[in-house]
This record gives C-alpha cells, sequence and structure tokens, in this order.
C-alpha cells in the first residue's frame, strides 16, 4: 500500500509539474489558466494526491517566473486546496472549489503584494479566481467524473 501511495503521488507530481511547464504562457501571470489545476480533482480519488499536487506545484513554481514567493505561496495555496477537495470527496460537485478559492485569495493577494500587479487587489484575486474556475470545472470536474467511473486504477 506504501508503494501504491508513493508511485501515485510521484505520477501526480510529474504530470502537474510538465503540465505546467508545457503550458507556461498561460500557467504563470496574472490572468493564469493553469491547466495542471484541473488535477486538484485527484484528492477525491486518492489521498496520494494532495502531496503529489504540492511537490508538482513546487516543482513547476521552481521553474517558473515568480521565484520564491510562488515556491512558497503558490504552491501553500496547492497544498490546502488539496487537502480540503480530499475532505469535499464525498461532494464531487464542490471538490473544485477549494483550489478556485484558495488560489484566488492567496496568488492573487501575492502577486498584488509581491509584484505589484496595476489593478486593484479584489480585481488581482478575481483573475487568478476565474482561470482557476476555467481549469477546475471546464476541464477538471469532467476529469473527476471520468476518472470516477475507473476509479479502481486508484485502489
Amino acid at each position: 500500500m506504501k508503494t501504491r501511495f508513493l508511485m501515485q503521488a510521484a505520477l501526480i507530481a510529474a504530470v502537474y509539474a510538465v503540465a505546467t511547464i508545457l503550458t507556461g504562457a498561460i500557467s504563470y501571470g496574472f490572468m493564469q489558466v493553469r491547466v495542471a489545476e484541473a488535477l486538484t480533482v485527484l484528492p477525491a480519488l486518492t489521498p496520494a494526491a494532495i502531496p503529489g499536487l504540492f511537490i508538482g506545484c513546487v516543482i513547476a513554481n521552481i521553474l517558473g517566473p515568480y521565484g520564491l514567493a510562488d515556491m512558497i505561496c503558490g504552491s501553500l495555496a496547492t497544498l490546502a486546496a488539496a487537502f480540503f477537495s480530499y475532505k469535499l470527496r464525498h461532494r464531487p460537485i464542490l471538490v473544485p472549489l477549494p483550489p478556485v478559492i484558495a488560489n484566488g485569495i492567496i496568488v492573487g493577494a501575492m502577486l498584488y503584494y509581491v509584484y505589484n500587479v496595476p489593478v486593484s487587489l479584489p480585481v488581482c484575486m478575481g483573475w487568478v479566481a476565474l482561470g482557476e474556475l476555467i481549469s477546475c470545472y471546464v476541464i477538471g470536474y469532467p476529469l473527476l467524473k471520468l476518472l470516477k467511473k475507473h476509479d479502481r486504477l486508484f485502489k
């Protein structure tokens, strides 16, 4: 069981990091649609996704343009989102919501306060949340529904 958990976490981390880096033009910035955030629905299927998403986000943010602040703030936002998505696993329609909220607030505030994005704080948070909404509900929620049909892969 421990080997399976580690392998799932490592695979999720790798997919998250690679997906973020390959879509770098839209994964970082004020108006971002980080396609890899669609994977934040995976904690509904396996708790191994919690450390997997966190590690994948750390790797992506190490290689991204925003440096230490994003490595800390962005990665902690993804960790919190993954944890709360896991807690909501019995309410599938709500599973994608924690990443929208956590990243909207945390990453939006980071961009505003640390990188001085030239818009108001609510607008900055709203743009990040909108990008998360697209990733998590337009891509992530259908992914969750599809994977739930094949959940034996996660057992």
